[in-house]
């Protein structure tokens, strides 16, 4: 089930992120005081707490526990993560489709080096439209998609 997410999810939606984090982009940024000190689940559930409009803008897929969420702002894909031990079950696609159609996705930035995100976002109609940039404070690239 999809539903909207609350200050409640904060803790759980922190986990997803900082797990997925240190398993998808610590290998690209080898950034270990970031990835192992700074970004924990208290601090990035105390940002999420703080941030109404990432909370207003936010859904969840929930099947007994919360196994992934959604952020879409002005139409643009902020975050998209699903629980790793619940990956490849449909999750993220459930809840990129439900983003289309209730919350007009149509945009997002993924890194150039996640070549599976890339494959994933080109399923659903998302291209590369040549538009590129850094990843702040790095020298890795974001690369821009739009869905037309």
């Amino acid at each position: 089930m999809i539903r909207k997410a609350t200050i409640a999810d904060v803790g759980r939606m922190a986990e997803i992120i900082v797990y997925n984090n240190r398993k998808y982009y610590y290998p690209i940024f080898k950034d270990i005081e970031y990835s192992f000190q700074e970004f924990n689940v208290l601090s990035v559930a105390e940002q999420y707490r703080m941030d109404e409009n990432f909370l207003k803008n936010t859904y969840l897929f929930q099947d007994t526990v919360v196994k992934g969420f959604i952020c879409v702002i002005d139409q643009e894909v902020k975050k998209l993560y699903v629980d790793s031990f619940f990956q490849n079950e449909g999750i993220g696609q459930q809840l990129l489709l439900f983003a289309i159609n209730n919350m007009k996705a149509s945009h997002l930035w993924v890194l150039e080096k996640n070549k599976g995100a890339i494959r994933f976002y080109e399923r659903y109609g998302f291209h590369l439209d040549g538009e590129r940039a850094f990843e702040e404070g790095t020298t890795e690239v974001l690369l821009h998609m739009v869905r037309l």
